[in-house]
């Protein structure tokens, strides 16, 4: 699966970091980085992370392709 972060609409919240540090993690205070093609036992994890985001600046599978239009 392939997973995008909007990060101007990203606030830094970090819940995506707790939820699935093996995919994001914070670079200083409020940088995120992040594995675009998340691996097959990451899936759930980022998923919830996903949800989790309180600004929705996840994108993943099949929205990556629809929000790079």
């Amino acid at each position: 699966m392939q997973t995008v972060v909007d990060l101007t609409r990203c606030q830094g919240y970090a819940q995506c970091v707790f939820l699935a540090p093996e995919v994001f993690h914070l670079h200083g205070q409020e940088g995120l980085l992040y594995a675009p093609a998340v691996p097959d036992d990451q899936v759930e994890r980022v998923r919830q992370a996903a949800a989790a985001c309180p600004v929705q600046a996840i994108l993943l599978g099949e929205e990556v392709n629809a929000g790079a239009r």
